[in-house]
Parts: structure tokens; sequence; C-alpha cells
């Protein structure tokens, strides 16, 4: 499942998706599994996918994720579609 954040800091507001890397390198540092997200997502964990989504995305942020944090003032999920949806089912009417 990809993420796309809305990142607003220092008055600017962008947008970055996550992707399979960004997901592997938060499993790795929180010791959690991608599943545990459906249950709810904490504010650092999504200020961590929107940290390293940004860096992978040539969003300039500083090189501590706390100065990172510092930085923001605000987050939100604007969309969190699959990667890949499944396509429709053919029927009659195609």
């Amino acid at each position: 499942m990809n993420l796309t954040i809305r990142v607003t800091r220092n008055s600017e507001t962008y947008d970055v998706t996550t992707n399979l890397f960004v997901t592997v390198l938060w499993e790795r540092k929180y010791k959690a599994r991608a599943s545990d997200l459906a249950t709810g997502v904490s504010m650092e964990a999504l200020a961590f996918m929107a940290y390293e989504a940004s860096k992978m995305n040539g969003v300039t942020v500083p090189v501590a994720f706390d100065d990172f944090l510092r930085s923001v003032e605000n987050l939100e999920v604007v969309d969190n579609e699959p990667a890949n949806p499944t396509p429709a089912a053919v029927t009659a009417a195609n």
C-alpha cells in the first residue's frame, strides 16, 4: 500500500507518495509490519514516511530526522490507494 502524504513545512506545502522502499525502511526502523498500519498510523510513523519519501522525490530536507520534524507544521494522508489496483471485471456491458 502506498500513501500520498501532504506535508506542510516552513510554510510550504507539497505532496509525496511512499513506495515499497519507504515502507521497508519504516519496518526496519520501528520493528513493525506494514500490516500494523491498518490499525492506525502514529504521527511519528507518518512523519518518518514523509521524510523518506521527500528525500526520494528530490525534496531538500535536513540530514537529521528530528530537524525535519521541527520544521513540519502539518501532515495529512490525502490518498492511500493500492499502487496496483485490481482491474475492473469484464461484464456484458463492456
